[in-house]
């Protein structure tokens, strides 16, 4: 049997939210190298603040702004990082309880090994060198110089470890209302043997899918085993190129990374002599003119731009026969 084939696959999108007044506090201080915190119920300091009381469940809104030094309560030792943490190079997690708070904030701590850093040694902050109003304007943590022997150290930029900030908008800037978070996942996709041959097809030009030997439905793309019966798919079939649309969606909203200018059709296609349906776009026929039964049939890209991808299919098109009858499709909608 051929090798089976695996390609690198990168989902990721831009988050988007509205962080409300007491984080907007928040992220509008880092903006300006300020840390805001808030004072709950009980009498302990939070950074970040917590939008309600853990205690009352009442809205926050006894502010305080805390030292930009602490003091390290835990760590954990990074030595290989991965993409999108704070740091490219060795580093530690640590837990730094700032001066003037009783919670700690996690963050990287920029030491060169695990023998630069202990519970109880001080740190200070690293800002960013342009900060935008979210966590990352922290850039780190890093060595402060001694330990704590017992009551926290004042700032060194403070007379005071804890001023009152309740009243106190944002110093220099409007208040942060959002927050976007670029989020990404890498994975390996390793397909199976009958996937694997599926893509293999594809690259010839040839549209494979595999049929289950006991109820002889034929899936495209092909599965390891039916999900019907339970049993493996046996038998390779190569289907037509042609099929019906049997359910659809108009995308009118753009967004980010979209390739093609709404309004367009993304349809679920049953190929003629498959039992299940797949999905493609619908082109070349304005969209409102797309509807469930119309044939359609595959176009595919120029040879010398095929691989091993559904891609290769650029999209579907309607052929101009008649609409297939709602009978011979109802079953797979």
């Amino acid at each position: 049997m051929s090798r089976t084939l695996s390609a690198p696959v990168t989902v990721a999108f831009d988050y988007t939210r509205s962080v409300g007044p007491v984080l907007g506090r928040f992220l509008g201080g880092l903006r300006d190298g300020r840390l805001v915190g808030a004072r709950t119920s009980d009498g302990r300091v939070v950074v970040p603040p917590p939008e309600y009381d853990p205690v009352t469940h009442a809205a926050t809104d006894d502010f305080v702004e805390v030292a930009a030094t602490g003091t390290v309560t835990s760590w954990s030792w990074v030595p290989e990082p991965v993409k999108g943490q704070p740091l490219d190079r060795p580093f530690a997690f640590a837990l730094v309880t700032l001066d003037g708070a009783d919670v700690p904030l996690l963050h990287a701590l920029d030491v060169a090994s695990p023998a630069d850093v202990s519970t109880g040694m001080r740190v200070r902050v690293r800002w960013a060198e342009e900060r935008v109003g979210a966590i990352t304007d922290i850039a780190c943590f890093e060595p402060d110089g001694g330990f704590e022997t017992g009551a926290r150290a004042p700032s060194s930029t403070s007379e005071s470890v804890v001023e009152e900030v309740a009243q106190q908008p944002s110093r220099n800037h409007e208040p942060v209302t959002t927050l976007t978070t670029p989020v990404s996942l890498d994975y390996l996709y390793a397909a199976s043997p009958e996937e694997s041959a599926f893509y293999r097809g594809l690259l010839e030009g040839r549209i494979l899918g595999q049929r289950c030997p006991v109820c002889h439905k034929v899936y495209v793309p092909p599965r390891s085993a039916c999900p019907v019966d339970g049993v493996a798919t046996t038998d390779e079939v190569e289907l037509a190129h042609v099929g019906t649309v049997t359910t659809f969606c108009i995308v009118n909203v753009p967004f980010l990374g979209q390739r093609i200018t709404p309004p367009y059709v993304s349809a679920y296609v049953l190929l003629d002599g498959a039992d299940i349906a797949f999905l493609h776009l619908i082109l070349d026929v304005p969209a409102e003119e797309v509807r469930m039964g119309m044939r359609v049939e595959a176009v595919w890209k120029p040879r010398d731009e095929w691989g091993t991808t559904i891609e290769n299919i650029s999209h579907f098109r309607p052929t101009g026969e008649p609409d297939a009858d709602f009978a011979t499709y109802q079953q797979h909608l």
